[in-house]
């Protein structure tokens, strides 16, 4: 059975299949007889039947409540109120539903030709029968089936806006990777070499062996000095770039972006270009966002960045990324600041300037 996504359409269900039964209901206790109790005990055994099947997952209890109510339910009511047409178009409207794949549309079929069969043997209007249940199950598809299938689209889009975000974190791990195993790679190998031969010589030519000794420390602080080199390019960020990049990111996943942009230089735009990088990415990954608003200002020798986004999902606790921010900036002399209101959330980060 497919999850059904969302209390409300789960209410719009259970709405629906109320409507389905009211027919059937008034149908039957219009019958002058004793056997209009039959006819509401079927209807109740469908009525519990489909609340066990959307709960537990077990539509076989659905299936054969339906069969059971055709002898309780059909016979009872007046003829032109095609009693149970209704029961066989509510399990014709909910088949595609409940089940998935080609079984779902064989199943809403099946339960249009039963409400035929069903309609011949009581008053050989097995037409009129069809025609109900058709009308009946189509009209639930449109009411519940679409905004299932819209509710499926957005939640796919918010996987994929969340991949993204995660593929962005990965292929920059992976470059920063590349460029460290670059640079170490064959300076380690002749280090290696160099201290292995220094070991050999150390006892026939201990001048040379010193050489070699000085020659490897001599290229293990080279290779340290590029290290500190390539993390200090890979931590600096040029701050209009990353603004840039992420109004396109933000407006690419349909997030509507609006960017005030004031210029920062030195220690504070890298700061910021980094601040601003781990907001996108909570945006993207933490929040059904519809608008972003960027605010950047300098004031009083500081420099404050907000960045403000609806659909906020209020996380229980501060996550990593905001707590290794402000850890972060609070070497530099930087602080982080978080506000929550409804369903607005807002980043407050201030570096000096």
């Amino acid at each position: 059975m497919n999850d059904l996504p969302h209390t409300a359409l789960r209410g719009t269900l259970h709405l629906l299949w109320v409507a389905t039964l009211a027919v059937p209901l008034m149908s039957v206790l219009r019958e002058p007889s004793a056997t209009r109790w039959l006819g509401v005990l079927g209807l109740l055994i469908v009525a519990v039947a489909y609340a066990v099947a959307l709960r537990e997952a077990k539509l076989w209890v659905l299936v054969a409540a339906t069969l059971v109510s055709i002898p309780l339910v059909a016979p009872v009511g007046p003829d032109e109120l095609s009693t149970w047409a209704w029961i066989g178009g509510g399990a014709a409207g909910f088949a595609p539903l409940l089940l998935s794949g080609v079984w779902r549309w064989m199943a809403a079929l099946g339960a249009v030709v039963l409400s035929g069969l069903v309609g011949f043997f009581v008053t050989r209007d097995h037409t009129t029968y069809q025609m109900i249940a058709a009308a009946v199950g189509l009209t639930i598809v449109a009411m519940a089936g679409l905004p299932m299938w819209f509710a499926g689209l957005l939640a796919q889009a918010r996987a994929g806006r969340e991949a993204r975000a995660e593929l962005a974190v990965s292929e920059e791990r992976l470059r920063f990777a590349r460029d460290v195993h670059d640079l170490l790679g064959h300076r380690l190998t002749v280090i290696a070499l160099k201290a292995e031969l220094a070991g050999r010589l150390v006892s026939s030519d201990p001048e040379q062996a010193a050489s070699e000794a000085f020659e490897a420390q001599r290229l293990a602080s080279s290779a340290l000095e590029e290290i500190r080199d390539a993390v200090h390019g890979y931590r600096s960020v040029d701050f209009p770039e990353q603004l840039e990049a992420v109004r396109n990111v933000l407006q690419e996943a349909g997030i509507r972006c609006t960017v005030s942009d004031v210029p920062v230089e030195g220690e504070g735009a890298t700061q910021l270009a980094l601040a601003l990088r781990e907001a996108c990415t909570n945006v993207l990954r933490h929040s059904h966002a519809t608008w972003c608003m960027i605010d950047i200002k300098r004031e009083d020798g500081e420099v404050r960045m907000t960045v403000t986004n609806d659909g906020n999902e209020k996380p229980s606790g501060e996550g990593n990324g905001i707590r290794g921010m402000s850890e972060r900036l609070a070497a530099v002399g930087g602080q982080v600041t978080v506000e929550r209101s409804a369903d607005v959330f807002t980043l407050e980060v201030v570096v000096p300037a």
